[in-house]
């Protein structure tokens, strides 16, 4: 490294460690220099460590000898507050304070992993995207809704200062049905639980019970079924099956069309996820984008904006990057 290259890194605490963080995988990544983006991804078991200072080692050890961060950026797939933070899908816990001390970082910052997929958002580029309508673009305000094992929802916000994340918990916002066949599933499913939330049906977890209540709906009879046997006899062409993931799609475009007028998201909506991506051309046959725009008299401000699926599965950890190199302090 020349004495200019030392001069930059110094001053931007480079290099950086950015993760990000689920129930089951835990992704890592390098950013030695700003220019070049996040470097030396690596997918490791969330089981098979036994807390985050242990999978940031195993890590390391896979770098060249001697390579430490000095700064860090961990997105976790659970609600952050305070110092204590504990994954609900798994069994890590941790002391955010604890671990900077443990990892000699000069900063650690921990973010909800929807905050860090909101911040993607701005830097993301076409080959990561598939549009639906139109092509989304890096001004204003811009949201993302992802379904996988729950339903994350993320926004952000360009101001002045930079990009500033939205983080929260829209997943649990109450679903609301558009037709008369949406009334049935949720009066169904309103037997089961007294709330029926977004992530309730919109989800890895809600996919069974959307399953369960289309059958009942349809009078046929009950088949207990996993969300990735759903989605492969639905794809196959299982009629009920089938009808559950056209009842998904058109659900999630009506609850996407909600958070868009919510956060006046007029940049994009961006869906992110598992769920998704595995639908293939059934999604965007479906009737997510008529649902979206389907909002009575605010119709034409939704068809003018954008939606598109992030294709890109690695687009937090560019997320987590920007949130160390935005950070004052």
């Amino acid at each position: 490294m020349n004495n200019a290259d030392a001069t930059h890194a110094t001053a931007g605490g480079l290099p950086w460690l950015v993760a990000d963080v689920g129930g089951t995988n835990a992704r890592f990544g390098w950013v030695e220099d700003i220019g070049r983006g996040v470097e030396h991804v690596r997918q490791m078991s969330v089981a098979g460590q036994a807390g985050p200072a242990d999978a940031v080692r195993a890590y390391l050890s896979l770098l060249p000898a001697g390579s430490r961060p000095r700064r860090a950026a961990i997105a976790v797939a659970t609600a952050v507050r305070g110092d204590h933070v504990e994954l609900t899908n798994s069994h890590w816990r941790f002391s955010r304070a604890a671990l900077q001390a443990d990892l000699g970082l000069e900063t650690l910052l921990v973010l909800n992993d929807f905050e860090a997929l909101a911040l993607s958002l701005p830097r993301l580029k076409a080959g990561q995207l598939r549009p639906h309508a139109g092509l989304p673009g890096a001004r204003g305000t811009l949201a993302v809704i992802g379904p996988g094992t729950g339903l994350g929802v993320g926004g952000v916000v360009e101001t002045a200062q930079g990009w500033v994340a939205l983080p929260g918990e829209g997943g649990h916002a109450t679903l609301a049905p558009a037709d008369d066949f949406e009334s049935a599933l949720l009066q169904q499913v309103r037997g089961r639980y007294a709330h029926v939330s977004a992530e309730r049906l919109l989800s890895g977890i809600g996919l069974p019970v959307l399953h369960d209540a289309v059958l009942a709906v349809c009078g046929a009879p009950a088949e207990a079924l996993s969300a990735e046997h759903i989605v492969e006899r639905g794809l196959a062409g299982d009629a009920h099956c089938g009808r559950t993931l056209d009842s998904f799609c058109a659900l999630l475009g009506g609850f996407a069309g909600n958070v868009a007028l919510t956060l006046g998201a007029r940049g994009g909506v961006y869906i992110g996820g598992g769920i998704v991506p595995r639908l293939g051309e059934r999604f965007f046959e479906s009737q997510f984008r008529a649902r979206f725009e389907a909002k009575g008299r605010f119709q034409e401000y939704l068809a003018a904006i954008p939606t598109a699926l992030i294709t890109d599965t690695l687009a937090a950890l560019a997320g987590a990057a920007l949130a160390i190199e935005q950070h004052r302090g």
